[in-house]
């Protein structure tokens, strides 16, 4: 397991307490799950996402992710209508791994209500909190 120090937590993202981050690009929100998150979780083997058109609210449920240890639910950081999902992860869910800000992305959201993002963490605040639950 990594230390808090060596994890990759970009400035341009948003952390919620349940591991997943989210960043704005234009008016899509791009959302995955954190490098704490995967280093914890291992080798992600499978990837369950929604479809394109789906709805869910701040907090709920809208996939798993499964490694070689376990199966973690995934949780929406904000509310909002799934405008696409990241394909690759069918074929290669080790890009979770690999590259949990790029190439293992898992959703684009369009938000219900973009002050909801302002209530996420931002790196310092997550930080932070990961230093509590350790």
């Amino acid at each position: 397991m990594k230390e808090i120090s060596e994890l990759n937590l970009p400035d341009d993202v948003r952390y919620s307490e349940t591991h997943e981050w989210a960043r704005l690009e234009g008016d899509t929100l791009r959302v995955g799950i954190s490098d704490y998150a995967q280093d914890q979780i291992g080798d992600v083997v499978f990837v369950e996402l929604p479809e394109a058109g789906d709805l869910f609210g701040k907090g709920e449920e809208f996939g798993s992710v499964e490694s070689v240890k376990a199966v973690s639910e995934l949780f929406m950081p904000v509310g909002g209508e799934i405008l696409s999902v990241n394909a690759d992860l069918e074929e290669s869910p080790e890009k979770v791994n690999k590259s949990p800000y790029d190439e293992g992305w898992m959703i684009e959201v369009k938000i219900d209500d973009p002050t909801e993002l302002d209530r996420l963490m931002t790196k310092e605040a997550y930080i932070e909190w990961l230093k509590g639950v350790e």
